[in-house]
């Protein structure tokens, strides 16, 4: 689990760096310059959106990963609970 969100995280971050960049530097070969903070700003936003198509997979695979965790947890806190109550437990 993870190794997908670390995936996830930089690929996300990924796509705001090269978005980024395009916004700052696109605009400068027509003699416009775009403030950094400003490029960033609208390279977040843009991003956002368009990560939840681009990386869809991945982010199908993060919150399976993160459903089984959520299973896990579940079974082992009713297991606990059960032993509490003194019900059939190991």
């Amino acid at each position: 689990m993870v190794r997908d969100v670390a995936l996830y995280s930089v690929a996300r971050l990924a796509l705001v760096v090269v978005l980024a960049l395009l916004i700052l530097y696109v605009p400068r070969a027509f003699g416009v310059e775009i403030p950094l903070l400003i490029a960033a700003l609208f390279a977040v936003l843009i991003a956002l959106p368009l990560s939840l198509v681009l990386f869809a997979s991945l982010r199908r695979r993060v919150n399976e990963s993160i459903a089984a965790v959520d299973e896990r947890r579940r079974a082992a806190r009713e297991d606990l609970e059960n032993r509490l109550r003194g019900e059939g437990g190991r």
